[in-house]
């Protein structure tokens, strides 16, 4: 894959993984749309590790704390904030575990088809902004999730294996239907997507080092490498605009997206230039 595919689609991740568009589906799209063709689910997994990087630097001193409160704890004691938070997050992630491992790479591939990104844009976008708009007056941070709310969380979080469904925007559309802050949901968001892209990326260096691989080893981890670093901007981005621009800009885009999808799906024309 030469340099500039590479970081075509680097790019792509860092801004698609963090803002509520969907990575998976513009990743699909980029490969289908730049002439290359889809690149394949283990360079995307690649570009998954980057952004998992990005997430655990900028939320750092985040996960110090939340060691540092496991570490104390002790059984038979109450948990605080910190621990309680920390148990939501593992438990939310064994759903999008468990639906990954009953759909496996193959039927994670086959769903990414324009007619299936299209539907998911519209529906799980207006969702988002439906829920981003009721939640104007709420003041409740991430840290006063229950354990049975984080896994909800998690519940909504599986959904996102499907492509245009937007793992960052399902998981903040359950957080502010529970009642967080934007921004709570946001960072609960962030926070939440450590465990599970971890195992997505472990899956996807595991796969790379098996042999009969034709994943090319130099773009997996340059494409990675990008993807950290943008995915890094991308987060403070996002997290210091999210009050001011709101959801609608990218209700907007996902509905016209969507709708150009449905267009290519349903369109002779345009499927038979596919």
């Amino acid at each position: 894959m030469d340099f500039l595919t590479v970081l075509l689609l680097a790019l792509i991740q860092a801004l698609t993984e963090f803002l509520p568009i969907s990575s998976s589906a513009h990743l699909f799209l980029a490969g289908e749309w730049y002439g290359s063709g889809y690149q394949g689910l283990i360079f995307d997994l690649g570009l998954h590790l980057g952004t998992l990087v990005a997430v655990l630097v900028y939320f750092r001193r985040d996960w110090i704390a939340l060691a540092l409160a496991a570490w104390r704890w002790r059984p038979g004691t109450p948990m605080n904030d910190e621990q309680r938070t920390l148990l939501g997050l593992t438990l939310a992630t064994i759903p999008g575990g468990l639906a990954a491992l009953a759909l496996g790479d193959a039927g994670a591939t086959a769903l990414r088809t324009y007619l299936v990104i299209g539907c998911t844009q519209i529906v799980f976008g207006t969702l988002l902004w439906y829920a981003f708009s009721r939640a104007g007056r709420s003041t409740r941070g991430e840290r006063s999730l229950s354990v049975g709310q984080a896994l909800v969380v998690g519940c909504a979080q599986a959904l996102a294996l499907i492509p245009g469904v937007s793992r960052s925007g399902i998981t903040m559309t359950a957080g502010l239907f529970l009642g967080l802050e934007r921004q709570a949901a946001a960072r609960f968001s962030f926070l939440l997507a450590v465990p599970i892209t971890a195992a997505a990326g472990l899956h996807g260096v595991m796969e790379l080092m098996k042999a009969g691989n034709d994943t090319d080893v130099g773009s997996f981890w340059l494409g990675a490498a990008i993807s950290a670093v943008a995915g890094w901007f991308c987060i403070h981005f996002f997290l210091s605009v999210i009050r001011s621009i709101g959801m609608l800009p990218f209700f907007l885009y996902r509905l016209g997206l969507g709708l150009l999808l449905l267009w290519f799906a349903f369109s002779p024309v345009a499927t038979a230039t596919q």
